[in-house]
């Protein structure tokens, strides 16, 4: 087991089998749809603040590129299908990823393969390296986001800001910090076990 190996899961289990990545899927879908519960209603907004980008974040980072988008892609087929994993709403199902919040949701998706490209580079190792990726993520998230319900209800870009940004960014903040911190301090006690 090497330092040097690309994500934080491959380094931990290096040798994954097609039932442990099974496993690494369902438990991920599991998590994310645990912290999409987390869900607490924004007036005047039909976004709602969860933890779903904090479980996206963790994933995408630990779980590498091709793993991560498995596993988000999983938690949205099980979505569309009706499964309850989404964050609490009206809307379910198919009507959920055509809805408003849709481009969230897709956004999740590219942000946790392009977290996972990055992780597989080495970027959560360090925080100097880490807080950008997840920025560039979070950015991937609400631009998706953003787009979508701009379109998808007619607003002005000053509506969709107000609806879709402002409420948003001071919990962001403190997403990315919790994942920007953690991980480079999981790497290290990684590094002094594998230097002994």
């Amino acid at each position: 087991m090497s330092i040097s190996t690309g994500s934080l899961r491959a380094t931990v289990f290096p040798r994954s089998t097609a039932l442990t990545h099974a496993g690494f899927i369902i438990g991920g879908t599991l998590f994310i749809a645990a912290l999409a519960q987390i869900a607490i209603p924004v007036p005047g907004s039909p976004v709602p603040v969860t933890g779903q980008t904090l479980a996206v974040y963790l994933i995408g980072t630990t779980y590498g590129a091709r793993l991560g988008f498995a596993t988000f892609a999983t938690y949205l087929l099980a979505g569309i299908a009706g499964a309850p994993v989404f964050a609490p709403a009206a809307t379910v199902g198919l009507a959920r990823l055509t809805g408003a919040t849709g481009g969230y949701l897709i956004g999740m998706l590219v942000a946790a393969f392009v977290l996972g490209a990055l992780a597989d580079r080495k970027a959560d190792q360090k925080f100097k390296t880490s807080f950008p990726a997840l920025i560039l993520g979070s950015a991937i998230v609400f631009t998706f986001g953003l787009v979508w319900l701009h379109t998808s209800l007619n607003l002005t870009w000053a509506q969709t800001i107000s609806a879709g940004l402002t409420p948003f960014i001071f919990g962001e903040v403190i997403k990315i910090a919790i994942t920007a911190t953690s991980l480079p301090l999981i790497w290290r006690k990684i590094s002094q076990k594998l230097t002994r």
